[in-house]
């Protein structure tokens, strides 16, 4: 897996929480951590959230379960996914590049975000 997740880095965009909190509307936060995650944890408010088992099939228009919140986002803005600490969120970002979107991980993943000092909930 780690050689994966390499790899997924040197293909994919990434950027810092910091840049991700900036760029506001023009992108899309995208969580694909398991719910439990997020209600231990906390969350990134305004963040979508897909846990990175079911990502193919709510990224994906024609699956008959996608989520249009982050359909929408495809060809528009960019699709900053966020994990833990950032493994996850390699591996499901160049998954949507190869959906078509334009992908990038938030750098340190949710430990990041908050290390910045950014907003959850």
């Amino acid at each position: 897996m780690k050689q994966m997740v390499a790899e997924a880095r040197e293909r994919i965009a990434v950027v810092s929480p910091r840049e991700s909190h900036a760029a506001g509307e023009r992108a899309v936060i995208l969580d694909v951590r398991e719910p439990g995650e997020l209600e231990s944890d906390g969350r990134i408010p305004g963040a979508l959230h897909v846990p990175r088992g079911l990502l193919e099939s709510k990224a994906d228009v024609e699956s008959g379960s996608s989520l249009d919140a982050l359909t929408a986002a495809r060809g528009q803005k960019q699709v900053q996914v966020l994990c833990a600490s950032g493994a996850r969120a390699a591996l499901a970002a160049e998954t949507l590049a190869r959906l078509g979107y334009d992908g990038a991980v938030i750098d340190g993943g949710l430990k990041g975000w908050k290390e910045a000092g950014l907003p959850t909930e």
